[in-house]
């Protein structure tokens, strides 16, 4: 499997690009913008975009997602519970000061236990509801992408609309840490990987 990070935007939001190596099929998940960068890297790995799925809704993941649909005219895959944070995108870009983004299409919204196809990989849908209520993690063999679900030395800020601390802490523990082999190599939405062994024994939320 081919996984390849850029660090977009204002808010430095991972983007990742996640290919099968037989196919070249690839998923970006949750573009932040910089499109021509991540497009540009597409074709340094020989991939073919097939979808953009994300890990969640807010701003700062779904910067990118219109225009990207636009150049590709690729499908975007969310979680229907964060459908709200679309409708009201151009609001919740003024409140950050920021040019408002068109919102992506969205069609058909990722369910839980999903089991998406990537050339010859399989990449399952994982609800962890929390920092936002749609909030997904998506399981490709060893490598979990966890949105901004976990951190390494952290968690989701739950203060945002729809956001549940108490939730979030469920999620991780029983969908994450009970569920999934220890040794997963969990890739963030902001910042540096980790693995779930890591976050289980040191993560000062969740010990």
């Amino acid at each position: 499997m081919i996984v390849e990070s850029l660090c977009v935007g204002p808010f430095q939001e991972n983007t990742w690009l996640v290919g099968d190596e037989n196919s070249g099929d690839a998923f970006v998940i949750d573009p932040g913008g910089e499109n021509e960068k991540l497009l540009a890297l597409v074709r340094e790995k020989g991939l073919k975009l097939t979808a953009i799925v994300n890990t969640h809704g807010h701003v700062d993941h779904v910067m990118g997602a219109a225009e990207l649909q636009d150049m590709t005219d690729i499908p975007f895959r969310l979680h229907e519970a964060d459908r709200f944070l679309l409708d009201h995108l151009e609001q919740i870009c003024g409140l950050y000061g920021l040019e408002p983004v068109k919102a992506p299409r969205l069609e058909n919204p990722l369910k839980d236990g999903e089991i998406l196809k990537l050339g010859d990989e399989e990449v399952e849908v994982i609800h962890t509801p929390g920092h936002s209520p749609g909030g997904v993690c998506l399981k490709a063999g060893n490598h979990l992408f966890a949105g901004d679900t976990l951190f390494s030395g952290s968690i989701g800020r739950t203060d945002l609309p729809g956001g549940d601390q108490d939730l979030l802490l469920s999620s991780i523990r029983e969908r994450l840490f009970e569920a999934l082999p220890a040794g997963m190599i969990v890739h963030c939405g902001h910042g540096a990987d980790t693995s779930l062994a890591e976050e289980a024994a040191s993560n000062p939320f969740l010990r």
